[in-house]
């Protein structure tokens, strides 16, 4: 009689189980929505500053004066290019040339509103503040300067 070498069906379903078992604990372990939401957080605070540098940038050059359409009541940014910025901010003054930013940047989840770009702006005794009310997990994501 030969004897054949190889796994048992048995054997083969208890490996395939525990390798299983072992992917879902990792899978478990790392989150990758939670993960994803850091990842969307990071590039939250990253706009918000080149946002809040723009501005800034802007009065330096301007002697002290921030652009106009800033207001006290904060309210949504404009996308860049957008047909129509009714009750948005238009920053465009910040775009234009590309001087001090090419393109306002947009919340990765998008705006509040369609021609939005997800982000708050306002003027609070003459310090500009930008914050992002889409920001995940509980975080406050905002700057001011």
């Amino acid at each position: 009689m030969k004897k054949q070498k190889g796994f048992t069906l048995i054997e083969l379903l208890v490996v395939i189980a525990i390798i299983a078992i072992l992917a879902a604990i990792v899978i478990i372990a790392i989150n990758p929505a939670r993960q994803f939401a850091l990842a969307r957080n990071a590039a939250r605070w990253s706009n918000v500053n080149t946002v809040l540098n723009a501005a800034w940038q802007y009065g330096v050059d301007n002697q002290g004066a921030l652009p106009a359409t800033i207001t006290a009541t904060p309210t949504e940014i404009c996308k860049t290019n957008a047909i129509d910025c009714t009750g948005l901010v238009d920053l465009s003054v910040l775009t234009d040339n590309a001087l001090y930013v090419v393109k306002m940047p947009e919340d990765p989840q998008g705006g509040l509103v369609t021609n939005g770009a997800g982000y708050l702006i306002s003027t609070i005794n003459g310090r500009v503040l930008v914050s992002a009310p889409k920001a995940e997990l509980g975080a406050v994501i905002e700057a001011q300067r």
